[in-house]
């Protein structure tokens, strides 16, 4: 570990990477838990895992047996994984939402407390290599790794159970807000036509 901030202290002549100051301690237990549950190591799940790291820290989160913590990804990348390992948040429990910005951020939400943290990843030189990125991601201090404020919406509303309603044309069910009317028939989505007419 303190070989690769040396190593990227030494580049930063020649390659122009971001100004170490110090070395952020991992938890390489749960780090090995999250590459063995996304199934390879990557600087995409490194994002992931230094976001929740530092979410759990700011907002003094626990692992979430229900809803008590909500992740709200702007992203479907990597590091989604990292996030369902280390705090809870799954799409099956409802508090792991995709809002699809494409950008590198997420959100945390503190039901408990009412506390909420935003980390979006900060741009890294693109001199760096793969295993560079992701050593610096892991390692270097947060404030360099992301940019850290506040959501710029509130908490999501906990998950809701929906009725059942049999589509009129295939007869499969479908959870009530995915039912459409056509021709005055309840269809399921994927029996409604698609009708999308923009300027």
């Amino acid at each position: 570990m303190l070989f690769c901030v040396k190593r990227l202290l030494q580049n930063q002549q020649t390659s122009k990477l971001p100004k170490v100051k110090g070395v952020a301690r991992m938890d390489k237990a749960l780090w090995d838990r999250c590459v063995e549950f996304h199934g390879h190591e990557c600087p995409g799940l490194a994002i992931g895992f230094r976001a929740c790291e530092i979410a759990k820290n700011e907002l003094h989160l626990t692992f979430s047996t229900d809803e008590e913590v909500v992740c709200v990804s702007e992203n479907d990348a990597c590091g989604v994984d990292a996030v369902q390992v280390i705090t809870g948040c799954t799409a099956g429990k409802g508090n792991l939402l995709h809002k699809d910005t494409g950008k590198m951020a997420f959100s945390f939400f503190n039901r408990k407390t009412g506390k909420t943290v935003r980390l979006i990843l900060n741009h890294l030189p693109e001199t760096m290599n793969r295993e560079e990125r992701q050593k610096y991601i892991l390692e270097a201090p947060k404030d360099q790794v992301f940019t850290i404020g506040k959501p710029k919406f509130t908490v999501p509303e906990y998950a809701q159970k929906f009725n059942t309603i049999i589509c009129e044309k295939c007869g499969e069910g479908a959870a009530e807000p995915k039912i459409r009317v056509h021709n005055g028939k309840k269809v399921c989505l994927d029996c409604a036509p698609d009708y999308d007419i923009r300027w």
